[in-house]
């Protein structure tokens, strides 16, 4: 119970000190394609870190591979989704916006599945091994940047829809 408390614990406290970091940064996220880049790119690199579920001794032997191919399969995709997003950004090319939609509803879906596949194993914190950083410290500001991206997509979206009538 003490290990699923602390569990409990860092993940809230990451997930509190990224929502408080993504309210500072959205007055400042003004241009859209550069704001896109900055929200998107760390996925490109952390992403990969999700593959550790497949390695043995990385995560204990005792988390289900249910959870754990699901879930390093699921951020394969995302961090290749990314990447192609990125390059579309900054090659600017017509489809880059709606690769970012992709990216984005991949992506978020993927944690939140993960999540959601966690409790329903219930999953003890000591079974992730040392992979428990992941979803304590990676996950929770990743989880905020997706809602960064949706809400510049909505916005954007708004404001093409405002100037189109």
């Amino acid at each position: 119970m003490k290990d699923l408390a602390i569990f409990g614990i860092s993940a809230l406290a990451s997930l509190v000190s990224s929502v408080i970091a993504g309210f500072y940064l959205w007055p400042r996220l003004r241009a859209m394609n550069s704001a896109l880049v900055l929200l998107v790119a760390p996925h490109m690199f952390l992403r990969f870190i999700g593959l550790g579920f497949l390695v043995p001794g990385v995560v204990s032997a005792s988390l289900p591979a249910g959870l754990a191919v699901p879930a390093a399969c699921g951020d394969l995709v995302a961090g290749i989704l990314a990447i192609v997003a990125v390059v579309a950004l900054l090659q600017r090319v017509p489809w880059a916006i709606g690769a970012v939609w992709v990216f984005n509803i991949w992506g978020a879906a993927d944690f939140l599945f993960a999540y959601y596949q966690g409790l329903g194993v219930h999953l003890h914190p000591g079974d992730l091994g040392p992979a428990f950083f992941i979803p304590t410290t990676l996950v929770p500001p990743l989880l905020v940047t997706h809602a960064l991206i949706f809400g510049l997509l909505v916005r954007a979206r708004r404001q093409h829809v405002a100037g189109n009538l």
